[in-house]
């Protein structure tokens, strides 16, 4: 099956030269479900080569990446009936899921380094080639300075590692107390995934790139590119146990804190990118509390929440573009009343809305009770916190849900829209993931 993988990813290129938008899309779901069936169950590392290796969590971030592309070339209908450079876009996609599968997959640091800095051109490309407003060009300038800023002393940090330990192997490496740990090296290795994640800061680049981008762009930056700080997080951790009791309450109080401040900014956003993309900080901020406490409760509980928000965030996306194809603006002021406009939608504004703000049955909810229970029993302090943010993401979601659906429709708008068959499969597919994993949690929360 890996050789069938394989096999088909080298065989796009002839795809793409072929001109096949549908068939490309139709593989792209192939693949996913021929991953599915390879189903790693396992802490250790399964499919082990020098190269590349899954692990239960190398598992879930990979499918989820396959699922986030194919929906991401579902929801590009634009680019293909406008013929806007199409087999581009098509091309970019693929690359970018290629080095998303390698990121994932490496067990190796510096492969894993290489890797996770290879999905920023991609990305680049995205938002530059296919975005709407000329201000692309400041917003893929922030999202390449402020990650490679961060990423330059991570790659000295892990030369000096290979120094010390000689090997990046991470099956290999174990504890690294041994090894002179200061707490620079700490900072280094740490701090170019805060910013991918991104922790409140460092987070200014985020909504830029996702109110530039386009609904593909913001789909694949939201579904999983941020969950690549969690992944190195997770995977750092793991060889830095003893430093990350000492420093990592600093990390803790700025994300609980900080994603209490940016629900506030959340609630006075009238750009609806704008306004999701900042809830994605405040989930985020949610996740890296709870997986820098480093208690089990507190690893499953990011997992899950980071593939729920992966599912839900990007749904999310998806609906403010079909809104805008059709309205041609993204201000709550224009799209207003709009259950009225398109009753239809109004049902999957409300599913991923609730989502959004963990009702059950969703993953979400899953995820943030197992982070409220590792954060509580971190410090009670947190409880203030966690309270503040559970208000307040149940607060700015729905401001954003009734402030779009209700109240008096824009007078520019004189018709009654209706959505395409597409746009209903492609929030269905964001949708049943979302609610059908929780009762099928133990991978999720690795229980296993």
């Amino acid at each position: 099956m890996l050789k069938l993988l394989v096999m088909l990813s080298l065989s796009m290129p002839l795809v793409l030269i072929s001109g096949g938008w549908h068939l490309v899309h139709v593989i792209l779901y192939f693949m996913t479900f021929l991953f599915l069936s390879m189903g790693v169950v396992s802490y250790l590392w399964g499919y082990l080569a020098y190269f590349m290796g899954c692990d239960v969590i190398s598992y879930g971030l990979i499918l989820l990446s396959f699922w986030v592309c194919a929906l991401m070339v579902m929801a590009s209908q634009s680019v293909k009936t406008s013929r806007y450079y199409s087999s581009g876009f098509l091309f970019m996609v693929m690359f970018l899921l290629l080095m998303l599968y390698l990121t994932f997959s490496s067990t190796n640091l510096f492969l894993f380094y290489l890797f996770f800095e290879g999905s920023l051109i991609p990305t680049l490309f995205l938002i530059l080639g296919w975005g709407y407003q000329p201000e692309r060009v400041q917003a893929g300038m922030y999202l390449l300075f402020y990650t490679l800023f961060a990423s330059l002393p991570l790659l000295i940090g892990l030369f000096y590692v290979y120094s010390e330990v000689g090997s990046l192997f991470i099956p290999f490496m174990g504890k690294m107390e041994s090894v002179g740990f200061t707490g620079l090296l700490y900072l280094v290795l740490v701090f170019a995934f805060l910013v991918k994640m991104p922790m409140f800061l460092v987070h200014l680049w985020l909504p830029k790139a996702h109110v530039e981008a386009p609904v593909s762009g913001s789909m694949i930056l939201a579904g999983v590119l941020l969950k690549l700080g969690g992944y190195g997080l997770l995977r750092v951790f793991n060889l830095m146990s003893t430093l990350g009791l000492k420093f990592n309450f600093i990390w803790v109080g700025v994300s609980l804190v900080g994603g209490c401040l940016v629900s506030f900014v959340c609630l006075r956003q009238t750009d609806l990118k704008a306004l999701v993309a900042y809830s994605s900080v405040a989930h985020m901020g949610l996740v890296l509390g709870g997986l820098l406490t480093m208690s089990y409760w507190g690893v499953c509980g990011s997992f899950t929440l980071m593939i729920a928000h992966g599912l839900c965030s990007s749904g999310l996306f998806c609906l403010t573009n079909i809104s805008y194809e059709r309205l041609g603006s993204r201000s709550l002021v224009i799209n207003r009343g709009l259950m009225a406009f398109m009753p239809s939608m109004a049902l999957w504004w409300f599913l991923l809305s609730s989502a959004n703000m963990a009702a059950p049955p969703t993953l979400n909810l899953l995820g943030e009770i197992s982070l409220l229970n590792s954060l509580v029993s971190w410090s009670w302090v947190t409880m203030l916190g966690l309270a503040l943010l559970s208000f307040f993401s149940a607060a700015y979601t729905l401001y954003l849900f009734s402030y779009s659906q209700h109240g008096k429709s824009y007078s520019g708008m004189y018709c009654c829209g209706g959505g395409y068959v597409r746009e209903y499969l492609l929030l269905f597919l964001h949708w049943v993931p979302l609610n059908l994993l929780i009762l099928k949690s133990e991978p999720t929360l690795l229980w296993i």
